[in-house]
């Protein structure tokens, strides 16, 4: 069996947009069967709220939607790029950001812009582009810390409609992973039994 693909969602203080993502995430993967085969977390850039929940207007949010609301914020740190498939920047600071934690180009290459997925669902090496180097505003989802519930609103609806083009490329991947397993030559199940220990949290229950 191969190991669980692993995403981090990351926006700046792991309060409001990816606690919002991870989410959503969660229940989309659930949903279609993938819950087993996919692990997802979320951080900050920043460690500003850590040990914290949510902020309120992201779990009446949720809420509201039916999703699960459980949430601890923490920091995310270059250490985890090594156990981690993939790493989601909510906007185009956090895209940055990451980037420059990250040790290696292929750990780098493991970044992407949630809203990037909003209209495609081709593999996870080809997600759609933004203009200015995957840099543009028009990708990001904004914060929406500063402003009112609606600012939240919004921001779940950006993350919901990115949802299906991140699923369909993660299952695309997951897909593609199990039948190059599946012919590989020598392969022994029992082999793959051993999965690598997760750096990331347990996360609580709903």
């Amino acid at each position: 069996m191969n190991a669980p693909f692993r995403i981090c969602f990351v926006c700046t203080g792991n309060i409001c947009r990816s606690p919002m993502a991870e989410s959503v995430l969660r229940a989309r993967f659930a949903e279609d069967g993938l819950d087993g085969l996919v692990e997802v977390d979320s951080a900050g850039t920043g460690g500003w709220h850590e040990g914290e929940g949510a902020d309120p207007r992201t779990v009446a949010v949720l809420r509201a939607g039916g999703y699960e609301t459980a949430h601890t914020a923490r920091q995310f740190h270059a250490s985890w790029f090594d156990h981690l498939d993939l790493v989601i920047a909510l906007d185009s600071g956090h895209l940055r950001e990451l980037r420059g934690l990250a040790p290696t180009a292929q750990d780098a290459a493991k970044i992407r812009l949630l809203r990037s997925y909003a209209a495609d669902t081709g593999p996870i090496s080809e997600p759609r582009r933004a203009s200015g180097h995957g840099l543009a505003d028009d990708l990001d989802v904004p914060d929406p810390y500063y402003g009112g519930f609606a600012g939240f609103e919004e921001c779940l609806e950006m993350i919901e409609t990115a949802s299906d083009g991140l699923l369909a490329a993660v299952r695309a991947t997951i897909t593609a992973r199990t039948v190059t397993t599946a012919h590989a030559p020598g392969h022994d199940t029992d082999r793959h039994q051993a999965r690598n220990p997760h750096p990331l949290r347990e996360k609580e229950s709903a």
